[in-house]
């Protein structure tokens, strides 16, 4: 391999591209598609794409346009995106570590319980276990409970069951069914263990890593840790209630239902747009409010190195500290006693102004390319950007141009992400000489 395709801000993407061509060749096969002759190159490529970058945007109904094999294929691209993105992240962040000079690696090993180099091999088994057994245990309710309850034959119960376990996990949110998880709307025991794999997976192996090695000790978790368990508990509740607020009674939403019902879905709402992808009502029947908050909460996402997309909520939160020590006139930005290097505060703030720069970019050709609403228009646009999954309903309708660049918008957030922090961590160097100070006027 040449040495430039080994920095690892190029490898991930390569290898990215190289699957999801396989995974298009696999669905363009006659024996992909119900219907007679293979499926188109477009619809493959969207497909495809959508589940290695774990997304969930259709263009045709899975359930109906694609066979067993189209299934399969689809499914493994969702495990192995979900899985590689996983690993790669994590393993990302070990080799930013490891260009790091000796003495500086070990200071920030110590003081921020960081993973080591040595604990490579812990970390992929980690992952591996982690998705092995939460799989299968939601799987294995998923499936009873459509043997039991809802009377399906033991082979579609145990192949349903651990479709949308995988797919939940991986935040991928693709189904099965025609009507997605809104074909057991009313029924709890159904949607509780998805939302739980939503979580878990988009919660991010370094959190998961930390809560294992040390569970009752929370002051040797990791600054990482914390501002991940802190911005989740601010974020979900926020879409929860916001939510409800605006969706209480709309009755083409959760206006219908019964109140328990209503806080139910409002749950399973706030729960899907860290980066789910699943829905039970008619998310293109809520209101404008809704969307705006649920636009803000997809963009920022779930937690790092997992299946969630989006900016982080570690990257949100590092602005919000930026922002707060500002307006107090505080030299740094501090959290739990541990102070956020100014080199990590210019990752955040690059990273947010290049998705917010592409969300503007995509929505205004998104505009130009199809005859839809802005607001249909931004949320498709930071739906496939964040790798989300949610729709209003005019993925289908769109030109074959409008879904080319919903690929390109997939492809960008879910690698992109990944690979702009690395390309900029690992191209940290230091000038021998710096210019005279000047200050511009700001604002």
């Amino acid at each position: 391999m040449p040495a430039a395709l080994k920095h690892p801000a190029r490898l991930v993407p390569l290898a990215f591209l190289l699957v999801i061509a396989l995974g298009t060749t696999l669905l363009m096969l006659p024996i992909a598609r119900a219907g007679d002759g293979g499926a188109p190159f477009v619809i493959a490529l969207f497909t495809a794409t959508s589940a290695l970058c774990v997304t969930g945007l259709i263009v045709t109904d899975t359930a109906t346009y694609w066979t067993a094999f189209g299934h399969v294929v689809i499914l493994v691209l969702v495990q192995v995106g979900g899985f590689g993105i996983m690993s790669a992240a994590t393993l990302l962040s070990m080799l930013v570590t490891r260009r790091l000079r000796l003495s500086t690696r070990l200071t920030a090993q110590a003081e921020s319980r960081a993973l080591a180099l040595g604990d490579v091999a812990a970390v992929l088994r980690l992952v591996a276990a982690v998705a092995i057994v939460a799989q299968a245990a939601i799987a294995a309710t998923l499936a009873l409970r459509l043997r039991l309850t809802h009377g399906e034959p033991w082979d579609d119960a145990l192949w349903n069951g651990l479709f949308h376990a995988i797919s939940a996990f991986n935040n991928a949110g693709f189904s099965t069914w025609s009507e997605g998880m809104a074909r057991f709307a009313l029924d709890p025991i159904m949607l509780l263990p998805v939302m739980l794999g939503v979580l878990l997976g988009g919660t991010g192996m370094p959190v998961i890593y930390d809560i294992r090695r040390a569970p009752r000790q929370p002051r040797r978790w990791s600054l990482h840790t914390k501002l991940t368990l802190v911005g989740t508990a601010l974020l979900l509740p926020l879409g929860w209630a916001a939510t409800l607020l605006y969706e209480w009674g709309n009755p083409a939403t959760l206006g219908a239902l019964d109140p328990a019902m209503r806080v139910l879905h409002a749950g399973f709402h706030a729960v899907m747009m860290r980066s789910g992808g699943f829905n039970t009502v008619d998310v293109g029947q809520m209101t404008d409010q809704t969307l705006g908050v649920s636009s803000a909460l997809m963009l920022i996402g779930g937690g790092s190195a997992g299946t969630a997309g989006g900016i982080k909520i570690t990257t949100f939160v590092i602005m919000l500290l930026l922002i707060l020590a500002e307006v107090r006139g505080e030299p740094d930005s501090v959290a739990f006693g541990r102070r956020v290097s100014p080199e990590v505060q210019r990752q955040a703030v690059t990273v947010v102004l290049l998705a917010v720069g592409m969300v503007g970019l995509g929505t205004l050709l998104l505009l130009s390319l199809a005859e839809v609403h802005l607001r249909d228009a931004m949320f498709e646009v930071i739906s496939a950007f964040a790798t989300v999954g949610l729709s209003t309903g005019i993925t289908g309708q769109l030109p074959p141009s409008g879904q080319l660049l919903l690929v390109v918008l997939m492809f960008v957030g879910r690698v992109g992400t990944i690979t702009v922090a690395t390309a900029l961590a690992l191209r940290g160097r230091r000038n021998p000489f710096r210019y005279p100070e000047e200050r511009p006027i700001v604002g």
